[in-house]
Order: structure tokens, then sequence, then C-alpha cells
């Protein structure tokens, strides 16, 4: 009757623990990449104009959408810009594709609902190549500590479950 109750414990636990793992970072393969890229602003209006970032590509790379011309950062250069086509449509969500020798890369780009307005972006040449801010090897430290506290709560509810058995038990 014990291993039953020791069995059913470790099945919770091991429960608790698979529904704590992070399925929303899961990665689609081509988000994943040896070089750094982005698109900024992420979000903007219809004819408004965007820069292509790159860092860490050796090679010259290649950025593609739906909502701009084909666009090329030179090896040795970290950026270019783009200007989005004016027939966009407002709401939309386009892909930019970034082609490193032979790795891509994949980004969103929204388009908003009204005009551009003109304010001039600079962005250094060269930035740090830096992590994800408050993440610890990718993961969100809020996601560990709740994902912490629902194992340590189900480990704490069998053992007071099973404790409750084996008292329940030697009364009868």
């Amino acid at each position: 009757m014990r291993a039953i109750r020791v069995a059913s414990a470790a099945l919770l636990g091991v429960t608790a623990l698979s529904l704590t793992a992070p399925t929303a970072h899961a990665a689609r393969a081509g988000d994943i990449t040896s070089f750094g890229f982005g698109v900024a602003p992420s979000t903007i209006a219809a004819g408004g104009q965007v820069i292509l970032r790159v860092n860490g590509c050796h090679h010259r790379t290649t950025v593609s959408s739906g909502v701009f011309d084909t666009v090329t950062i030179p090896r040795g250069q970290s950026s270019a810009t783009a200007t989005v086509d004016w027939d966009a449509r407002p709401g939309t969500v386009y892909e930019v594709s970034f082609q490193c020798g032979n790795e891509s890369g994949q980004t969103d780009l929204t388009i908003a609902s009204s005009h551009p307005t003109h304010h001039p972006t600079h962005l250094p040449t060269r930035g740090s190549h830096a992590g994800a801010g408050g993440t610890l090897a990718g993961f969100d430290l809020h996601e560990i500590g709740l994902g912490a506290a629902l194992v340590a709560g189900s480990l704490v509810a069998a053992w007071r479950w099973s404790r409750r058995r084996t008292e329940d038990s030697s009364h009868t």
C-alpha cells in the first residue's frame, strides 16, 4: 500500500514539473542564428523608413520582405534603410527575412494605422552584443520562480496527502 502512495506522489511531482516547462519560448528553427538582426522600429506606417540592422555576420546580408524592396547590407556594414511600400495594409504583420551566408533568420514588421512622421533615427554603427534583459540562459526569471513554486506546492501537497493517508490507516 505504501508503494502506491509513493508512486502517486512521484507521478504528481513529475506531472507538475513537466507542466512548468517554458513551451512559450519554443523557437522556430529560423529564429536562432549565429548573427544578430533586427528592424527598427518594429511598427511603422505605410511609406515610412525602417532601419535594418545586423551584427556578427561576416558575409553580405540580404534582407527581404513583402512590404519593401530587397536590401543588401554589404560585408563589414551593420545597417541599411528600407522604405515601406505606400500600399501596405494597416494592421498587417509582414515577415522580414535576413540571409547571412547559409543562415537565415526572421522577424516581424507591423504596419501602423497612421501616416509616418519624420523622426530621424541615429543608430550607432557598432553596439554591444548582449542577451535579453531579465533572463537566465534564455528563461524568464519570473517563469522560473513560478515553475519552482508550482513544483514545490505539488510536492508539499503530495507529502501532506501521503502523511494524512498514513495517519488515517494507523487509526483503523
